[in-house]
């Protein structure tokens, strides 16, 4: 069973990559400035000056067999420790090194925190819209994925609807803010409600409920918004973060999780962290990155650049018709397809080179995914394409 899962998976790819390559192969046929590709989030803002200035000094004055050599299983000491002074620093909370595991990226980070709380035939809440891809974490670890829609137009959670589905086998709920694919953010009296909630679950049913914040996005916000920081509104927490999107290190694949020494038994709950990294031989980070963190924690990409994008595209599918909520953060529009059936209106949009990803896999139908982490002026050659698109529905 679990060896024909696998060959499943590796057959069928998400809907973001059969887009992505669908695209690559359009871009070979007809040139890359033919095609409109929003499919995926893939940075398009340079790393920081200063990163790329802290790798050249480190191979090139650094010793190289202790850049290139494995780091202690949970990660680099010094890079810990510099992670956590900086959470501290900012959040005024109390980490310590021995809170951290370094991990290779957001995607390791949820693997090893599902697989280290999540028992065979248990659940786990996830709000829809989620990241396609959790659905098959959960399942992986043994869960079961529960979804729970958020409200409409705002995003937010709907919490007579999470009260109904928290029961005896719920083990953890996973958040993501700001949110892939909607953009939103959970206000603080969201984050404390979520929070109140899941104490008295926790107490009622007598077992741990944890709550997993997938935060690869946390720097990436707009307008003067504030993320709430979890770990300060509920004892239970793990934090997944990455470096991928406020360094633009998509494909270098380094993050940590962070486990709250809040919750009471949290040296049991790391010692189940590193567990799991260890069944599923996620040790040792990747070493140079580990050794660039120390220098380089402070630092975000010039995410203005993001910002000019979604007030560029947003502004003007507006004006054409659509309707889409105006994103808090990360860099993505979700977008009220004009016909009931997403899939339909993306495979319209391919007809105008527009490749768009439809909501179904987001866990919520009727939307489409707009990637707005695209060059400035990809947007302004899409947007007579899109107004043709647009002329197909509202006349």
């Amino acid at each position: 069973m679990n060896t024909e899962r696998m060959k499943n998976l590796g057959t069928k790819r998400s809907v973001i990559r059969e887009l992505f390559e669908y695209g690559n192969k359009r871009k070979n046929e007809i040139g890359a400035e033919n095609v409109f590709d929003f499919s995926i989030g893939n940075p398009s803002i340079p790393a920081p000056k200063e990163l790329s200035d802290e790798l050249c000094r480190i191979l090139s004055e650094e010793n190289p067999l202790s850049v290139h050599s494995y780091t202690s299983a949970p990660g680099d000491f010094s890079a810990r420790k510099a992670i956590a002074e900086n959470l501290n620093e900012r959040f005024k909370t109390s980490f310590v090194p021995e809170n951290l595991y370094l991990t290779c990226g957001a995607a390791a980070s949820l693997t090893i925190s599902l697989s280290a709380v999540v028992n065979d035939g248990e659940e786990v809440i996830i709000f829809a819209p989620y990241f396609p891809e959790y659905t098959v974490f959960i399942e992986t670890a043994g869960g079961k994925p529960v979804s729970v829609p958020c409200l409409w137009p705002d995003f937010q959670i709907d919490f007579d609807k999470l009260k109904e589905s928290i029961n005896e086998k719920t083990a953890a709920v996973i958040i993501n803010s700001p949110n892939n694919p909607s953009g939103a953010v959970f206000s603080e009296e969201c984050i404390a409600k979520l929070g109140k909630i899941l104490s008295e679950a926790e107490e009622k049913f007598g077992r741990k409920i944890y709550l997993i914040s997938d935060e690869p996005y946390r720097e990436l916000v707009y307008d003067g918004t504030k993320v709430p920081f979890v770990t300060e509104y509920y004892k239970d927490t793990i934090v997944c973060y990455s470096y991928s999107k406020s360094l633009s290190l998509p494909g270098e694949r380094i993050g940590y999780i962070l486990v709250s020494p809040k919750n009471p038994d949290w040296k049991e709950l790391y010692a189940g962290i590193c567990g799991a990294g260890r069944a599923l031989g996620f040790v040792c980070a990747p070493s140079l990155f580990q050794h660039m963190i120390p220098k380089c924690v402070n630092l975000t990409s010039d995410i203005s650049l993001y910002e000019e994008n979604r007030n560029l595209l947003y502004n003007a599918l507006c004006e054409m018709g659509f309707e889409s909520v105006k994103p808090k953060g990360a860099f993505y529009l979700f977008v009220k397809s004009p016909e009931p059936d997403a899939n339909a209106f993306s495979e319209k949009a391919k007809k105008y080179e527009i490749l768009v990803v439809p909501s179904d896999d987001f866990g919520m139908e009727g939307f489409v995914r707009i990637s707005y982490c695209v060059s400035k002026e990809q947007i302004e050659r899409s947007l007579p394409s899109f107004k043709k698109l647009a002329e197909e529905y509202f006349k």
